[in-house]
């Protein structure tokens, strides 16, 4: 049996980077970056930011899609994508 230790990538941010700059780099939702991070505020130069694991793909919702439809259930969404909320335009994973 092979272990293998999980370990939490970290990215320091450069000049001129936004969040969303950030989470388009590693392909994360906005909002799922902010939240590992506990960001009030926008990121600065220098920055470390905590990088979730996150397994699957961004997708945009459209009109008619539920939590089930996206990802099997809702309890497997609000895992995957850390919120309960789900509206037209938000980019979620699947």
């Amino acid at each position: 049996m092979k272990l293998s230790l999980y370990r939490r990538k970290s990215y320091r941010v450069k000049k001129g980077q936004s969040l969303a700059d950030v989470a388009s780099t590693f392909g994360l939702p906005v909002r799922l970056l902010a939240q590992e991070n506990a960001l009030t505020e926008e990121i600065f130069e220098g920055q470390i930011l905590s990088i979730p694991a996150c397994e699957g793909n961004l997708y945009v919702v459209s009109g008619g899609e539920s939590k089930t439809l996206l990802c099997g259930s809702r309890e497997n969404f609000e895992k995957k994508n850390r919120t309960k909320l789900l509206y037209i335009g938000q980019v979620v994973v699947l």
